[in-house]
């Protein structure tokens, strides 16, 4: 009976993977198409990066944040960082995607015991912070050529330049989109919490 109530588990487990799996593929690929201001391209993917990480873990969390970092690859702002650097693109993008995914697992993990809803609250903060403050880590270690040149073209220092022209709003949207649809990340967990408990 124990084996089957497992291996059912797994198996939701599973599916639920490849569902979230499927939703972040698409929203990462149609979020390189939609830009705010023309200057940051808006991203949801980060929403089910968390959903999943707090239901299945750190470890999906990262897997989550991976696929939403391959898939960036085929959207069309991978060619202008690709022009600059093909390593310190990949390696910015991939760390920086299951880095997100990873932490807010196990930040999820960590606070899950004593308050679900700050242990998701916390979480949908922890994502968006951690994907851009190693991009723009990344930046500051692969891009700065690029950095210092735009800077000087637009008469602003290097720190307000990534914050304005790499990150703009994009990191704002990300952050409050996050915060606003925690409750709802809560409530999916709530349900599928009384299914595996009826």
């Amino acid at each position: 009976m124990q084996t089957k109530t497992k291996n059912r588990e797994r198996t939701e487990k599973l599916t639920l993977m490849a569902l979230l799996t499927a939703i972040v593929a698409v929203l990462a690929y149609l979020g390189g198409f939609i830009k705010i201001g023309g200057l940051a391209s808006i991203s949801l993917t980060l929403i089910p990066v968390v959903l999943g990480a707090a239901i299945c873990g750190p470890a999906t969390g990262a897997w989550l944040g991976a696929v939403s970092a391959a898939v960036f690859f085929v959207t069309p702002d991978a060619a202008a960082w690709l022009g600059f650097s093909i390593p310190g693109t990949i390696i910015t993008v991939m760390v920086k995607g299951i880095a997100a995914g990873l932490c807010a697992g196990l930040v999820y993990k960590l606070l899950e015991k004593f308050n679900r809803y700050l242990a998701v609250m916390v979480s949908a903060v922890v994502c968006p912070v951690v994907n851009t403050g190693i991009f723009l880590l990344g930046c500051s270690v692969f891009f700065m050529d690029s950095v210092r040149s735009l800077a000087t073209d637009n008469g602003v220092s290097v720190l307000a330049c990534m914050i304005i022209f790499y990150v703009g709003l994009n990191f704002v949207f990300e952050l409050i989109a996050n915060i606003v649809l925690s409750p709802a990340i809560l409530r999916i967990l709530n349900v599928i919490n009384k299914k595996r408990t009826a």
